[in-house]
Order: C-alpha cells, then structure tokens, then sequence
C-alpha cells in the first residue's frame, strides 16, 4: 500500500522546476522561455500535477495568474527539499574534490604560463586537486579529448563539434605573423591580413575542420584575395622550422612571441586582425565535477588578456 501512494504522489523533478519557476514568475509565457520549453509543456506539467494532487496550485484568469494557499504551501515545501537536495549534492562533489583529482588540461605551446592565475585560483579552492598541463596541435585539436588523454583543451573559438562542450572564455588577445628575419615584411612594425595573400601560409592538414583553422589562418583576405596554403606542417616546431627556411608565413597567436625567440624569425603584429578569443572545452560525456569546478574558476575569474 505504501509503494502504491508514494507512486502516485510521486513528481519528476522537471516539474518541480516548472512549478517552482511559475510561482516566481507567476506568468506561462516567461516560465516557458526562461526554461527553453513550449508553453504547452508549461501547461501540461501544472494540470498533471494538479490532476495528481487533486487540488487547484494556481488561480489562472485571462489578466493574471496567483498560487492557491494551497500552491504557496507547496511552493514552500518543495523549494526546502529542493534546497536540500542541492546541498547534498554540492557536499559529495565537494568531498569527490577534497578526495584528489588530477585534471589533464591540453593548450598550445607556452599557454600554461598565462593560466597561472586561472590554475592558481582552481587549486586554491581546491588544494586537493592539481592540473598537468599536456601539449596540443592545431593540426589536430580534437582527438586528445574523444580519446580521453585530455580532460579539458584551451581552444580558440569558435568550436561547433556536437560532441564538445564549450566553456567560459579564458584568454584573449591578438595575432602575429611569423616570418623569416630576411622576408621583406620582417622591415615594418606591423603587417596586414592582405600581406598574406602574397605569401604561402601552413597547411594544417585534414584533422582540424577548415570553420575552425580559417579563423586563425583564413582562406581570404577582407578584400576577397586567396591566401595560398602550403607546405604541410603539423606540430608547432615543425611551423617554425619551414618559416625559418623561408618556405612560408603563418599566423600564430600573440604569445606565440612572447615565449619563442628562435634565431631567424621575427614576429609581427597583424594590425587588422580580429582579437582571438580562447576557451576551456570538454568531451560533454566528460562533464566530471573537477571541470565543472575548474569552468565556475574560469567563470568567476574571466578571461585574461594577454
């Protein structure tokens, strides 16, 4: 008998969320948008569960829409269990936390250098935990995180792979353009994305999707010319090796000089360049508390400017 009436007392815990979010608002229409639902799917949750109840939760007319007694009773009760349940489960994530966990985080080259603040604030939060700091290539900046080597990569966006998930921004900044010391450009103080249109630029290969290596290496300048591609390169070394012979150009984010002053390239600003913005991304299958604590750092943080 007790298995029979906890059944048909039973609610999902959408519907909670519906009714819980239409006693604030107190609207069908702002409910369903701030819940990226059909008002339809509004509507049903609440009559279900007044069905299921046998009582009336909201006063609805055609000018407004109010909670019964017994709704802002209700309304009382399930916000403290929902408050609890909360709690409870940000108390075992905390736990999972203060148990040790190693995150394996992918960025370009000397990239880790300008996340210390961001690693820094993690691991404070967090002293159970550490971050290893793991290389990747834009020649192929995915595979690292489908095949689990990576936990997390700090990639420039946009990235639009149904199978990642995009975090909050953590670095931002512009671009350079690498060059040999005896290239004509390597005489100015800047050059343009319509110098590139005369130049060869890497070719990054077929592993990196062209949406997201044209936004640091595009296909055309403002003005519409080809920017040829080519020879092929696919680590970061390999790149500064062919610059070096003179064989090509290529853009590279700003840190890129920062940290690198090999002999016989000289780094540019390109002055019409768009600044580039880089992001924590993560296998959505992999959404562990580790990222998502390392995700709210970065969130509350924001992004740093190199």
């Amino acid at each position: 008998m007790q298995r029979s009436i906890t059944r048909g007392l039973s609610m999902e815990l959408r519907d909670i969320e519906i009714f819980l979010t239409l006693a604030e608002e107190l609207h069908f229409g702002r409910t369903a948008e701030r819940l990226h639902v059909s008002q339809a799917r509004v509507s049903q949750a609440i009559a279900g569960q007044e069905r299921r109840l046998g009582v009336t939760l909201f006063d609805r007319t055609s000018r407004r829409v109010s909670l019964t007694p017994v709704g802002r009773r209700l309304r009382e009760d399930l916000q403290q269990a929902l408050d609890l349940l909360h709690a409870g489960l940000a108390r075992a994530e905390a736990a999972s936390l203060r148990a040790g966990q190693t995150l394996r985080l992918g960025v370009f080259g000397h990239a880790g250098h300008e996340l210390r603040p961001l690693v820094d604030a993690f691991l404070a939060r967090h002293p159970g935990c550490d971050v290893q700091f793991g290389e990747i290539n834009g020649s192929d900046p995915f595979t690292a995180l489908r095949t689990g080597e990576h936990d997390v990569h700090v990639l420039w966006l946009p990235v639009a792979e149904p199978d990642l998930t995009v975090g909050p921004t953590v670095l931002t900044g512009g671009r350079v353009l690498a060059m040999s010391t005896n290239h004509p450009l390597a005489e100015g103080d800047s050059v343009s994305l319509e110098d590139l249109a005369d130049n060869h630029v890497v070719d990054l290969g077929p592993e990196a999707p062209e949406y997201w290596v044209s936004t640091m290496v595009p296909t055309r300048t403002p003005l519409g010319r080809r920017i040829p591609r080519g020879p092929a390169a696919r680590t970061f070394h390999e790149i500064l090796s062919l610059v070096t012979a003179g064989h090509c150009v290529h853009p590279l984010g700003e840190i890129a000089a920062r940290y690198n002053n090999p002999p016989g390239i000289a780094f540019l600003p390109i002055h019409d360049a768009p600044t580039v913005q880089f992001a924590l991304t993560w296998r959505s299958g992999n959404d562990s508390p580790v990222i998502r604590a390392l995700a709210q750092t970065a969130a509350d943080l924001g992004p740093i400017s190199l």
